[in-house]
């Protein structure tokens, strides 16, 4: 892993033990020539596997007993070997470091009033700093980051010249001195309020206040202000056209979190990790944090500073504040400073800027934990450009452009899977943009050349157009969509062979032009055999039937009980005649713009309606986010689902018209939600129980956007765990459509090789 200290770690290392010789580095790696004694040599390449910096990775140590003696005075740190002009399809690479958490020598120094860099924003060293968001192109010199626009002073040169000192080759090192500086302004106008220390004490007390401030990271821009302040939160919701997407928050410490969430042994860990992930915790009936935060959720993300500014703008700050995302609803996170104030104009009161330019923006991580482990909900900063591993050997180089929704790309080599960093919903030109140029930059970063695209069935999918638009690659892979998520979740645990597999999730095109969404197949990397699905109802309005649920609990209500349903005594049916249940019922029988859909996620969103939690939602899964949230999770109960004679087609009406007894005779809503998300869990060990007794499998994989619903998946996983099931869930890449990617890259690999393309 370049950046992280490893070659002035080697000459600590040689010079420990009197041996001469010299480490560069170069497109392959860190290539190492050392000379002494014999016995010193075998010590010094043990304590190279054994005492690795932190930040780094080593995959294979390659030792060479042959070589002649050069008779070197010394041990000395080479420049790095650049790239040549005419490098090759089959060069060696080195993966570049995510962006990395302020580490705990830094932030000593930090509030040391003795040190030079006393409450400088921008401290870092080879342990910590910006990587992926600075650099430009490799090998990971200053030269070819943003860094090359800030010449360092000679206090600067001498620490990174020094292979004694923690900022040898720390490509970010600065200092007040010589390095970037912070400015606050007025929103829209440029005028410079303050500068460094005058600009973190107005802005801290602006938020106090209750403004609204942009700030500048390291991968892009956040939305601030004091959680505290209901007014300032509701501001923020109105100018950001969030109405009630839950709003991320930071805190300075552990123990600030704890006022507010339980957290866990594991989850404490996860917070101070040098990742600094967001993460998903259960909130505390008596937080003080208002409810507007996270509207109709039980729990809160929090995450840490992982800045030096950070952490001195919420220096001794009793109270956590917002951290969102800094971009209008739908679009990407703001990285540039023009871009920023011309999008956040209108929402910021304020602009906590830096002269630190981001090359590559990247948005903050979220993760939760269960079953004692992470489980990452969405990859990016501090995880991005990081590599999976896999036992799967891409012999060609694959690109696979995934999903619409909280789209990744996944570019591959050798035993990688370089999976990009959350791009977003791949709806409008900016977010497409995003995505061209994160594919330029992987190829250009990691010496990547696919011969094979990979891309989703949908025909209106951008990520498929763009796909099959490249001239340049003549090989062109189609991947039913959860196809690919099975396969991605089979990669993500490196397992292989037949599986029975579970994708359940809002829609994908199936390979019979329907939208399929409570899918069971039998799966291996090749190929799925479709074994069993939850019978297609109509969605009336197509994607206009996703914001707004209360469609789908009318289609299932004539569904299960025909157009009387009308006559049923439920609040849910009184308003039905206003919301223009006659227009839909004519567009159903005439199947006017009614796309027919297997799908579990609107299956989730109709029974929320029905419950009144929710029938028009304002983000992508609200709806079953907050049928979950309400659920009561003392209730053991559940109801049946109707499997056909055939054991395949799956009928929902039986669960339905139980629902409507059960609120008919007054039973609580959020006991009907709790036995609701039971009858589908189930439904899935049901059916795994055929499968196994079919196929003779014994390996479930669950994969999918409902499965982000802890409730589900920990009733899903007792009963098959019980059932003597292995069962395989996502940990290193989401469960949604952002580990699509690895699911199609995997696919189309393995029809390479099988010669099933």
């Amino acid at each position: 892993m370049q950046g992280v200290g490893f070659r002035p770690f080697v000459y600590t290392q040689a010079s420990r033990l009197d041996l001469r010789g010299r480490v560069r580095n170069n497109p392959a790696g860190v290539l190492i020539e050392v000379e002494g004694n014999h016995g010193d040599i075998v010590q010094f390449v043990t304590d190279l596997k054994a005492n690795a910096p932190p930040l780094s990775a080593i995959e294979s140590v390659e030792c060479n007993h042959y070589l002649q003696p050069a008779d070197y005075a010394d041990f000395v740190i080479l420049e790095s070997v650049h790239e040549t002009a005419n490098a090759g399809r089959d060069e060696n690479f080195v993966p570049i470091s995510a962006d990395v958490a302020t580490c705990d020598d830094c932030l000593r120094e930090l509030f040391d009033p003795q040190d030079r860099r006393y409450q400088y924003p921008f401290i870092n060293c080879t342990n910590c700093g910006p990587r992926f968001t600075i650099i430009e192109d490799i090998p990971y010199d200053r030269a070819r980051t943003t860094m090359r626009e800030f010449e360092m002073c000679p206090q600067c040169r001498a620490e990174y010249e020094d292979p004694t000192n923690r900022r040898f080759h720390a490509e970010p090192t600065a200092c007040p001195a010589c390095g970037p500086q912070l400015s606050l302004s007025v929103s829209p106008a440029r005028s410079v309020i303050g500068v460094t220390d005058s600009a973190l004490t107005v802005a801290r007390s602006l938020l106090l206040s209750g403004k609204i401030l942009a700030i500048k990271g390291i991968g892009g821009f956040h939305l601030a202000c004091d959680v505290l302040n209901s007014d300032s939160v509701e501001r923020l919701r109105q100018r950001k056209y969030r109405e009630d997407k839950p709003f991320a928050l930071m805190a300075a410490s552990v123990e600030i979190i704890k006022e507010h969430c339980q957290v866990s042994r594991e989850e404490e860990e996860l917070l101070l990790c040098g990742r600094r992930p967001i993460v998903v915790l259960e909130r505390k009936p008596d937080s003080a944090i208002p409810r507007m935060v996270a509207p109709g959720l039980n729990n809160l993300g929090f995450m840490l500073p992982y800045s030096p500014l950070h952490h001195l703008l919420l220096k001794d700050l009793d109270r956590p504040l917002v951290m969102t995302s800094g971009n209008v609803s739908d679009e990407p996170i703001c990285y540039g400073d023009g871009q920023a104030v011309s999008r956040l104009g209108k929402i910021a009161d304020y602009f906590l800027l830096h002269d630190r330019r981001i090359h590559m923006r990247t948005d903050d991580s979220v993760t939760r934990v269960q079953d004692g482990r992470e489980i990452v909900v969405r990859r990016s900063r501090g995880y991005a450009p990081g590599p999976i591993r896999t036992r799967l050997r891409f012999e060609t180089q694959v690109l696979a452009c995934g999903a619409e929704l909280k789209n990744t790309f996944c570019l591959t080599r050798d035993n990688y899977a370089f999976i990009s960093h959350h791009i977003g919903d791949l709806e409008n030109l900016e977010t497409l943009r995003s995505f061209t140029e994160g594919i330029d930059h992987f190829k250009r970063l990691f010496h990547l050349h696919p011969e094979v695209i990979a891309y989703d069935l949908h025909p209106e999918y951008l990520s498929t157009k763009y796909a099959l638009g490249i001239n340049e690659t003549s090989i062109k892979i189609p991947v039913q969509h959860h196809h690919a998520h099975i396969a991605s979740c089979m990669a993500d645990n490196e397992i292989d062979g037949e599986v029975i597999g579970v994708a359940l999730d809002g829609l994908g095109f199936g390979t019979d032009g329907r939208l399929w969404g409570g899918e069971f197949f039998v799966a291996d990397f090749v190929a799925a055999e479709r074994i069993a699905h939850l019978a297609e109802v109509p969605m009336p309005g197509g994607a206009k039937a996703i914001r707004e649920p209360w469609r789908m609990a009318a289609v299932y209500l004539q569904h299960s009980f025909g157009d009387e349903f009308v006559n049923l005594d439920l609040p849910f049916v009184k308003d039905l005649e206003q919301r223009g249940w006659p227009t839909l019922r004519s567009m159903i029988a005439t199947k006017t713009n009614c796309p027919e859909t297997s799908s579990m996620g609107r299956l989730f969103d109709a029974v929320s309606s029905l419950l009144g939690v929710r029938s028009f939602t304002n983000y992508e899964g609200q709806a079953a986010i907050e049928l979950e949230a309400m659920a009561d999770r003392d209730s053991a109960d559940s109801y049946e689902f109707r499997i056909g004679s055939d054991g395949k087609l799956i009928e929902a009406a039986d669960v339905v018209r139980a629902a409507v007894s059960d609120l008919l005779g007054g039973t609580a809503p959020s006991v009907v939600s709790a036995r609701f998300h039971r009858s589908v869990a189930r439904l899935i060990a049901t059916i795994a129980d055929q499968a196994r007794e079919e196929r003779k499998l014994n390996r479930v994989v669950l994969s999918g956007g409902v499965f982000q619903n802890i409730l589900l998946l920990r009733q899903t996983l007792g009963l098959l765990r019980s059932s003597g099931f292995e069962v395989f869930t996502h940990a290193r890449v989401p469960t949604n459509d952002g580990g699509i990617s690895l699911g199609q890259a995997s696919i189309a690999n393995a029809r390479i090789k099988s010669g099933r393309i």
